[in-house]
């Protein structure tokens, strides 16, 4: 039940970081035990989109499984790029657990959302990247205090890692053809 309310109280959170509102702080437990428990939660919807995808692909391998639930955190390694090489860039006063622990709950939405929009086919993923644009572009705007065109430069930056970098990874990893003779 604990789960639920946590859920249910990030949720009432982002809508009020979208609407503006100043309190939103309030739904979130903004310390580090708060980021651990947000953590544990991705961890946990990571998990279950695994589950998800293999009932149609096979249940990977104990290295399948670690692989893939690596490619995963990828999405809090983009969100920490983001939010550091912002604030590289243009300092704020806020901290970072202020955008960082709500941050976390938006990526748990997006995995929840990610995995039941990839059963429908590739195309609608697009809307999902939209809407995860906006959304990070108003936690730079409510959680950091960046002006507009930073708050963009945000959102923009952190999609294309979280997006850009699994896809890399999967190139990589991937086979590679024979060079033509």
């Amino acid at each position: 039940m604990k789960i639920w309310a946590l859920l249910s109280a990030a949720f009432a959170g982002w809508v009020e970081i979208v609407r503006g509102e100043a309190d939103w702080r309030r739904h979130f437990v903004i310390t580090m035990p708060g980021l651990v428990t947000a953590l544990v939660l991705f961890l946990v919807f990571a998990f279950l989109s695994v589950v998800v995808a293999s009932t149609s692909v096979g249940i990977p391998t104990l290295s399948g499984f670690i692989a893939v639930m690596l490619v995963q955190a990828l999405g809090i390694v983009a969100l920490v790029i983001g939010l550091y090489a912002t604030r590289m860039m243009v300092p704020t006063e806020a901290r970072l657990l202020d955008a960082l622990v709500p941050g976390v709950y938006l990526l748990v939405l997006y995995i929840i959302l990610g995995t039941i929009l990839s059963l429908f086919g590739g195309a609608v993923l697009l809307l999902l990247w939209a809407i995860m644009a906006v959304l990070l572009y108003r936690l730079g705007r409510m959680a950091a205090g960046w002006p507009l065109g930073v708050s963009v430069g945000f959102a923009l930056l952190t999609l294309v890692l979280l997006v850009g970098m699994p896809l890399t990874l999967y190139m990589l990893t991937g086979p590679t053809a024979a060079p033509a003779a």
